[in-house]
């Protein structure tokens, strides 16, 4: 099978670095870096009672590994409200969780060289476990200041409604 159906011409796989995040309708600005999506089956052994010598195995519980987001900081507070939707200091007794809307289901696209939506997963029932609102602050160094958020989630699927593109071509003028 072609690992591009509709762009034959291609062999290379797609770079990293084009992606958009989005969750409540909108892209989250900044974001630089995204962890993989992993998941992991346990195995289960077991043998028929008749069998001495070998082991049969099967598929037990699947866990999702949390995903890290990672950006610049800037004044956007999108991380910063999300995170207090599960523990919110000072808001009261009773009123640290917000049970509610605490959990959003979130959408990584990733794009090709050309700018144009390649792959797209749907990550489900986000949360905040962790979040780092600043880096260790050095007056010595000379790099931007990243914060992050870890998000738990029960489950990840592709969007098969998001197929390839058609890439375009350039002619350069003579």
């Amino acid at each position: 099978m072609a690992q591009f159906s509709v762009n034959s011409q291609r062999f290379d796989p797609y770079k990293n670095f084009k992606f958009r995040l989005k969750w409540d309708g909108r892209y989250v600005a900044g974001i630089s870096k995204v962890s993989a999506l992993k998941r992991s089956t346990e195995v289960v052994k077991h043998r028929e009672g008749g069998d001495p010598s070998s082991t049969r195995k099967s598929p037990g519980r699947t866990e999702y590994d949390a995903i890290t987001l990672e950006r610049g900081v800037t004044n956007d507070v999108a991380f910063e409200q999300w995170a207090n939707k599960v523990w919110n200091y000072g808001a009261g007794l009773g009123a640290e969780v917000s049970l509610k809307d605490f959990r959003k289901d979130i959408t990584l696209e990733m794009y090709n060289e050309a700018g144009q939506l390649a792959i797209a997963y749907k990550i489900y029932r986000c949360w905040v476990s962790e979040y780092q609102a600043l880096p260790d602050l050095d007056a010595n160094a000379n790099a931007v200041a990243i914060q992050h958020i870890k998000l738990e989630n029960e489950g990840w699927e592709r969007d098969e409604d998001v197929t390839e593109p058609a890439e375009p071509t350039f002619t350069h003028p003579a």
